[in-house]
């Protein structure tokens, strides 16, 4: 242990301790812009800095180590105006037009010139301007860069993708995608990490509200939303309304006050993913079996867009099952159409989703199955229905809860996990189980399949078949099991993968927080939903077994196959 003091408060920590985190230890706050723990502690920003005594400069506190006898002080007047005139500096790089910026209010950058008083600015402003393609889902806003470099750390050492890099040399150095290419031609998978770990508005989703609010106000649109699961474990964040308020039903009452037609949840597809998907894994698990490479889930579009990017020699693995926002889009412009006796044309698909890979996943090959263009018309991120509501002047916590409309809004609980990783899996194996041994399981027999691990295993008895399983969250991971599989090390039947760690509900829509999001909150509103959900299996939701009565026929069915599956071979 090192003994030292800071502020003239001893200290102990251990040897190795960086200065920021013994500060911490103690109840002491250095503010901090570049850092996050573990991923990027290399004092780009030095807004971290802090005065030890004998040194003649101040020094990085999260990345320099506490040593015996120091004496350090975070908030010296020498301290305080380094730390000013460093964020000075970092403003004359950066556009600082707040109003117009998607972070105004929750700007790591903006608060911390208010916590600092800068209330003028003596440099020349010279942000760097680059053409914006406001067209992709991922915008980068290069004015708005203060090259903190958390977004290159994350996709390499979380994600594994090195989409982002420092690019240039001297005056003009700055971050850009890797090798010269453009974001479009990139193997970016869309997961939006780097959106949800940078400070300042530099990265951000494609604003899809204005194209929303115009189907809204068009008498000859009927606009239907799904609301996917991670969704309402979010959306009263983005809003600073509590848990217990932000619930799924009042989220329904306030998109009413907006205007929608009808208000359906994605866990309906979710359990009709789990019909098909789940169907087909028991008709290929011999031939499974007997080439020993697993069936992989097919949910996620950032994973299913690492795969085809990455190791497109086994993209005929994905299961064939679209994802339930792709099954939901179909069946509303199909079965609900003829319901209500409209034309599909007529009906304007909206996606509510905590991903931005649901962006590009709409336009994709094969995703317009309805036959009037694309399945889903629009996809809003958890972060554009906060601003939807907040455009409305809404406030949640006066809003009287409302029910979905049916038959699209009901739903089981095994539905409801899709959120989390480990959620599709279990779903998937509560319906197996019934279909191998003709009796339900206690509905929570698998729940040994959640967690946050990055990779988790295990083998299923299912009436004598051992089915090996895995379940995989953030690339980094995917891609680390895709070796060990390639290699042959490893051998699974059925594998569940998620592009951002901790699974949808950490997904690159979802609010923004400083320090980042608590994911074991945001999991355990889902499993509470389970719970308390009447029905916990997908393959007991009356309205899925009315689906397939009255239009799809069967798991697995020509009309199944028409509208709920795509290959992605070949397809780009």
């Amino acid at each position: 242990m090192v003994n030292l003091h800071i502020n003239d408060i001893p200290v102990q920590a251990k040897e190795g301790t960086s200065i920021l985190a013994a500060a911490k230890s103690a109840g002491i706050n250095i503010p901090t812009l570049c850092f996050l723990e573990e991923i990027n502690e290399i004092g780009a920003c030095r807004v971290c800095v802090v005065e030890v005594e004998g040194m003649e400069r101040c020094v990085t506190a999260c990345n320099n180590e506490v040593k015996e006898g120091m004496r350090v002080y975070t908030h010296s007047r020498k301290a305080r105006m380094v730390r000013k005139t460093n964020v000075k500096l970092i403003l004359s790089q950066h556009n600082f037009q707040c109003a117009t910026c998607v972070r105004s209010g929750n700007c790591e950058l903006q608060k911390l010139a208010t916590d600092l008083n800068i209330t003028d600015m003596p440099y020349e402003i010279h942000p760097e301007e680059k053409p914006v393609n406001k067209d992709f889902p991922l915008i980068r806003d290069s004015s708005k860069c203060i090259k903190c470099m958390r977004c290159v750390q994350v996709c390499d050492k979380i994600q594994g993708m090195n989409v982002w890099d420092v690019v240039n040399t001297g005056a003009r150095t700055t971050v850009d995608v890797a090798g010269g290419q453009t974001i479009e031609c990139s193997d970016c998978t869309l997961c939006g990490q780097c959106i949800v770990n940078c400070p300042v508005g530099a990265l951000r989703e494609r604003d899809d509200v204005g194209k929303v609010l115009s189907a809204v106000e068009d008498p000859e649109k009927i606009t239907i939303v799904q609301i996917a699961p991670a969704v309402r474990t979010a959306w009263g964040e983005e809003l600073g309304v509590e848990r217990e308020i932000a619930s799924e039903k009042r989220l329904v009452g306030s998109l009413r006050k907006i205007g929608f037609d009808y208000i359906f949840d994605t866990n309906f597809s979710a359990d009709l993913t789990i019909m098909e998907e789940g169907t087909e894994f028991l008709t290929r698990l011999p031939e499974i079996q007997e080439k020993k490479f697993p069936m992989f889930t097919s949910c996620c579009p950032g994973w299913v867009s690492f795969l085809r990017t990455k190791y497109p020699q086994y993209v005929s693995r994905l299961s064939t099952a679209k994802s339930p926002q792709q099954m939901f889009g179909a069946i509303a412009k199909t079965y609900y159409a003829d319901m209500l006796g409209v034309d599909s044309s007529k009906i304007f698909v909206v996606s509510l989703m905590p991903c931005v890979a649901k962006k590009r996943e709409r336009t994709l090959e094969g995703m317009d199955s309805a036959g009037t263009g694309s399945d889903v018309d629009a996809v809003l991120t958890t972060r554009e229905v906060g601003r939807l509501l907040k455009a409305y002047y809404i406030k949640p916590e006066t809003v009287a809860e409302e029910d979905f409309d049916g038959p699209l809004g009901v739903h089981s609980g095994a539905g409801v996990i899709f959120g989390a990783t480990g959620g599709v899996m279990e779903a998937a194996l509560r319906t197996a189980y019934k279909v191998v041994t003709g009796e339900n399981p206690q509905p929570d027999m698998f729940q040994y399949v959640r967690g946050l691990e990055g990779l988790k295993e295990a083998e299923i008895d299912l009436n004598g078949t051992k089915i090996r399983i895995a379940i995989v969250s953030g690339l980094k991971n995917a891609e680390k099991l895709m070796e060990r599989l390639d290699k042959g090390e490893v051998t699974y039947d059925f594998v569940e993968v998620m592009a951002c760690p901790g699974g949808c509900v950490n997904g690159g829509g979802q609010p923004i927080h400083e320090g980042g999001a608590d994911v074991v909150e945001r999991s355990n509103v889902l499993y509470d939903l389970d719970v308390q959900n009447a029905i916990r299996f997908s393959h007991e939701n009356p309205e899925i077994d009315a689906c397939y009565k009255n239009f799809l026929e069967k798991p697995l069915s020509h009309k199944s196959h028409e509208l709920l599956h795509v290959s992605y071979e070949g397809k780009h």
